[in-house]
């Protein structure tokens, strides 16, 4: 497998944001707007994972995405088989608003992938630097392949990332289309503070604040999150922060381990130049 770029390559947009520490804590973020949808926490529910391992469907979220962009092909699509195989049986009816929860439903797939790729350019923009509409069009794109992978009709989804953005808060805004369940509640415990894996502990605060405070209005009002201008500043002073202190810092403090790894399996190969346009 030396060499093997898999399906992007170190010159796509998906390598270039996905490879970011600072994207990973979109991750957060994209989880309380994945709990927040009802017939999503209804699947939750049916496997136990928040109850279970309260970090089990977060890192399984996260794996996924650098497994489909910094894996070969052969790691990226064992990786989405697997997900695929456990979402065939995640099916039924919730209890809480009477509708059918399905994980290989369009609109519920749709809404899991939406919302991990609006958090992660929204991170990416606040700490690394700003994206113009043809990268962020470039980055959807690319990223309809990871979703054709994990079985979304990609024929019937949004052409561009804003389109695919107003698509969530269009949706968000829709009556009873959100609401706080017994899962979103288990998961805003658990970002709020929850039993958090040790060599992350150190950072934790600031990623559950700014998950929490960086959500869009719609998903503040479930979770009863107030708005208020020291939070606003402190959100933007800190992450303003991140940006600007990032060009100093090693790769090992600003790249995730999947992606340099990907470059050293690149590099051993001598008939593949790595030319990484972002400039790492």
């Amino acid at each position: 497998m030396q060499g093997d770029p898999g399906y992007f390559g170190p010159e796509s947009m998906m390598w270039r944001v996905n490879k970011e520490i600072t994207v990973l804590f979109g991750g957060a973020r994209a989880l309380l707007m994945h709990a927040a949808h009802p017939l999503i926490s209804a699947g939750a529910r049916q496997t136990s994972f928040y109850q279970r391992d309260p970090w089990k469907r977060l890192i399984r979220t996260l794996s996924l995405q650098n497994s489909v962009t910094f894996g070969t092909k052969q790691e990226a699509d064992e990786s989405a088989n697997r997900i695929n195989k456990l979402h065939e049986v995640i099916k039924g009816k919730d209890p809480i608003t009477g509708g059918t929860y399905d994980a290989l439903d369009y609109e519920q797939l749709l809404w899991v992938h939406a919302c991990l790729q609006i958090s992660s350019i929204y991170f990416y923009e606040k700490t690394v630097k700003k994206l113009s509409d043809d990268e962020k069009n470039q980055y959807h794109k690319e990223n309809m392949l990871a979703a054709k992978i994990m079985l979304v009709d990609v024929n019937r989804m949004p052409k561009t990332h804003e389109e695919l953005k107003e698509w969530v808060i269009n949706k968000s805004k829709d009556k009873d289309y959100l609401l706080l369940t017994d899962v979103a509640q288990d998961v805003y415990d658990i970002i709020a503070g929850g039993p958090v894996p040790v060599h992350i502990k150190p950072i934790w605060p600031f990623i559950s604040f700014t998950a929490f405070n960086t959500l869009p209005k719609e998903f503040k009002d479930i979770y009863g999150i107030k708005e208020t201008n020291l939070k606003r500043h402190l959100v933007n002073f800190n992450l303003s922060l991140l940006r600007l202190t990032r060009p100093f810092l090693p790769p090992f403090f600003k790249l995730i381990a999947p992606a340099r790894w990907a470059k050293q399996r690149i590099t051993k190969n001598p008939s593949l130049k790595f030319k990484d346009k972002s400039k790492i």
